[in-house]
């Protein structure tokens, strides 16, 4: 840090934007917020891309400075003029979810696009997302296949997801289960909540793979673990009538309830379901 200062105070831009990096972080020093402002605006503002970047973020996040996405789209439109992946899709984002500027997904395509074909994963993933739903572009689902499938060749998680979804409901390909779960189970095994949910569901309705509700139930168990509502309302109903584990209403009553406070509908009308039953009895 102090040969950082030395260099810094001479109006060094790289040693600002590493000083102003450490602070971020609280690397080698508390992680102060105002402190990195202070530095990355510095290598900022004689054009480092890299330091226009972290401003952003900074201003998108409300670190060290009070939120303002406007400030935020003005820096990373500086660094995404200059080439800066990251800042690129920043943009893009911005544009896609209407984020202090007008929803504009033809901004949102142009931006992801630069960032995608300099292999930037998540640019890539939201390009296919963009095609695989038509906004911005034609709806076209073998180009967001393309596009999934590069960034699913980095490990991308949600991009494997994205490509069971397109195998499971056979959109720009043959439907085909089989292929659904393997690009599913990629995904699933990196944590990915909606992938486990989704093969939960094939095991319960014996798609692609013998029906096996315990097996079901053991992959629904670790998206719900994760809060994921649909599989919490899953396990409800296979613990309510029995499938894959011994029948319990109270345990399906446990996890419709998990469901229902995150606002699932059907774990809602369930609930109600069973109150009416228990009452019958």
């Amino acid at each position: 840090m102090d040969w950082y200062l030395r260099a810094a105070e001479q109006g060094h831009t790289i040693a600002q934007h590493n000083i102003g990096v450490l602070y971020y972080l609280g690397r080698s020093v508390p992680q102060d917020y105002t402190q990195a402002m202070d530095w990355l605006l510095k290598a900022a503002e004689q054009g480092y891309s890299h330091s226009q970047h972290y401003v952003g973020v900074l201003y998108g996040k409300g670190h060290g400075v009070t939120q303002d996405y406007t400030q935020a789209m003005v820096w990373y439109l500086k660094a995404a003029e200059q080439g800066h992946a990251d800042s690129q899709c920043n943009v893009g984002f911005v544009y896609d979810i209407a984020r202090d500027v007008p929803q504009d997904y033809v901004q949102a395509m142009i931006w992801y696009l630069k960032a995608a074909e300099q292999g930037h994963v998540t640019s890539q993933n939201n390009v296919g997302v963009l095609y695989d739903n038509g906004r911005g572009v034609p709806q076209d689902y073998a180009q967001a296949m393309v596009w999934y499938l590069k960034a699913s060749e980095q490990g991308y998680a949600i991009s494997q997801h994205n490509i069971g979804v397109l195998y499971h409901h056979g959109r720009g390909v043959p439907k085909d289960y089989a292929q659904a779960m393997a690009w599913y189970l990629k995904a699933a095994e990196k944590g990915h909540a909606s992938s486990q949910f989704n093969i939960g569901f094939l095991y319960s309705y014996g798609r692609g793979v013998p029906q096996d509700c315990a097996r079901a139930m053991d992959w629904y168990l670790k998206a719900a673990e994760q809060g994921h509502a649909s599989s919490q309302f899953n396990i409800g109903f296979l613990y309510r009538y029995g499938r894959g584990v011994p029948r319990s209403y109270a345990k399906a009553v446990e996890w419709y309830t998990k469901a229902a406070g995150q606002g699932n509908m059907n774990a809602k009308k369930a609930l109600e379901s069973l109150k009416k039953m228990v009452l019958a009895t």
